[in-house]
């Protein structure tokens, strides 16, 4: 396979090239400590793999996903209704408490970094985008801000304007280390497909274009770089993940989970990594009761790569993650878990290397 990724281009001047394949996890973790979380995904994910800044939806309100990104907007509040977080004129106890459990995030990192020897090279945080983020939250009459393309324009652009101060907090708390931005698009089949109930559950919100979703993801992905992360990968389920539009945006890279995924999709991927863009690839199922083999996790990677035509060296693009986040494990198995993604990246290196 030879040709080029449509929308695909090499990566930025200021992004690495990779040269082996790491690991790393897409973000949610068991539990309610921070401390202890920090401390063993520093421990499980050094380098050359990432550490990530844990979010604890375990903790409540606040630290799920979707309150902690709107704790970012910018001259936007939010607050929780029954139905959900809601936009709302100013700020409140529930806004107040999302950014406070962040600000402890952001410090409890700073202190875990700041006694390490050799700190970690890398760190990645992540965040809702923009079309998942205006299909989470909600209008004051309790409809779903992606309803509204009014709505749907403020809000990419409040996210915008709010990553700056937020990842020069990231920065300041891990000094010299590269940033890395996983931005989360959970809903997106849907908000494309048209899928989506209204508050009444009788009709479903229409579909909104494929090109303003680009348009978005580009605001967005262009005020992270202006932010100073190195890498901005989309993250998405793989059923109707629409690649071609991410890549068109102009995302570092996609994450997505392997299981599932159709051979019109490796093909896709195959181009990606082709054309310089880093894959996220979710090798190691945590959603089931059966505990994935290693030797599985490598060969369900390895077996396409080779049979698409893809050059050994060139899967040093891939990061190999988790299907899904850890928030429904034991903290001990989610430990565990950081552990078996190392060894299924050290195996792919070693396959590589023949």
């Amino acid at each position: 396979m030879t040709a080029q990724h449509p929308g695909a281009s090499a990566p930025a001047p200021e992004q690495l090239l990779p040269t082996e394949v790491t690991a790393t996890a897409l973000g949610q973790w068991p539990g309610e400590d921070p401390y202890e979380a920090a401390r063993i995904i520093r421990g499980e994910l050094g380098s050359p793999h990432m550490p990530f800044l844990a979010e604890l939806p375990a903790r409540g309100v606040g630290s799920d996903a979707l309150g902690r990104t709107a704790s970012l907007l910018e001259e936007l509040a939010v607050d929780v209704q029954p139905f959900g977080w809601r936009l709302v004129d100013r700020p409140g106890k529930d806004y107040r408490r999302a950014a406070s459990a962040l600000s402890t995030d952001i410090n409890i990192l700073a202190d875990v970094a700041g006694a390490e020897d050799s700190p970690a090279p890398e760190i990645k945080v992540q965040l809702v985008g923009p079309m998942s983020l205006a299909a989470g939250l909600h209008l004051h009459n309790g409809e779903r801000a992606l309803i509204d393309y009014g709505a749907r324009r403020d809000l990419a652009a409040s996210l915008a304007a709010g990553l700056g101060t937020y990842l020069g907090r990231v920065a300041a708390a891990v000094p010299g280390a590269r940033l890395v931005v996983q931005l989360d698009e959970p809903d997106i089949a849907a908000v494309l497909a048209g899928t989506i109930p209204t508050a009444s559950g009788y009709r479903t919100l229409r579909a909104v274009a494929g090109s303003e979703a680009r348009d978005s993801w580009r605001l967005v992905l262009d005020s992270l770089r202006a932010a100073g992360s190195v890498e901005t990968v989309v993250a998405v389920p793989e059923v109707e993940a629409p690649f071609e539009q991410i890549l068109a945006a102009g995302a570092d890279g996609i994450a997505v989970p392997l299981k599932a995924l159709t051979t019109r999709q490796w093909e896709q991927l195959a181009g990606a990594a082709e054309a310089g863009k880093r894959l996220w690839i979710g090798a190691l199922d945590v959603a089931g009761s059966a505990r994935t083999k290693t030797a599985d996790c490598v060969d369900t990677v390895w077996r396409p790569w080779r049979q698409l035509g893809l050059p050994a060296a060139a899967i040093s693009s891939v990061r190999i993650t988790p299907s899904s986040g850890l928030a429904a494990v034991t903290p001990s198995r989610a430990q565990e878990l950081l552990g078996q993604l190392t060894k299924v990246a050290d195996r792919l290196n070693q396959q590589a290397l023949g």
